[in-house]
């Protein structure tokens, strides 16, 4: 069955469409650390779980991506999680049940996930209370 080019056009411009709204401008960024590192550490799960969610919950406004090493090693995996206004929260030691707590509270309700992220004291970084779900 063949198209007219108005009919590829139009499918042309709705795909456009769907891609600027996956470019998430005015919503959040997730990014997932996929290094050697991030990947020994389970990351490549928590990437596919990320992934999930966002298309489960129907975010069209999230972008999600990876990034190489940040030289945090033994917090791996890492994802960042870039709000709106450019804040960000590092989450360490994710699994892919937390990534969707993340996606639930953080990236839908708002409100970051302590018990996931880093903390630094005394300008030392020192593992967070991870608790299990």
């Amino acid at each position: 069955m063949k198209k007219s080019l108005e009919e590829l056009k139009a499918i042309r411009d709705k795909k456009k469409a769907e891609l600027g709204l996956r470019k998430g401008k005015n919503g959040y960024k997730v990014v997932v650390g996929m290094a050697t590192c991030g990947i020994a550490a389970g990351a490549r799960p928590v990437m596919v779980r990320l992934m999930e969610e966002v298309n489960k919950r129907g975010l069209t406004d999230v972008t999600v991506a990876q990034t190489g090493c940040i030289g945090l090693c033994r917090l791996e995996p890492l994802v960042d999680v870039i709000d709106p206004d450019g804040g960000k929260v590092t989450y360490v030691h994710m699994t892919p049940d937390k990534m969707s707590r993340v996606i639930e509270e953080h990236v839908i309700g708002g409100t970051p996930v302590r018990d996931y992220t880093m903390n630094i004291l005394d300008g030392q970084i020192i593992d967070p209370v991870v608790r299990e779900d």
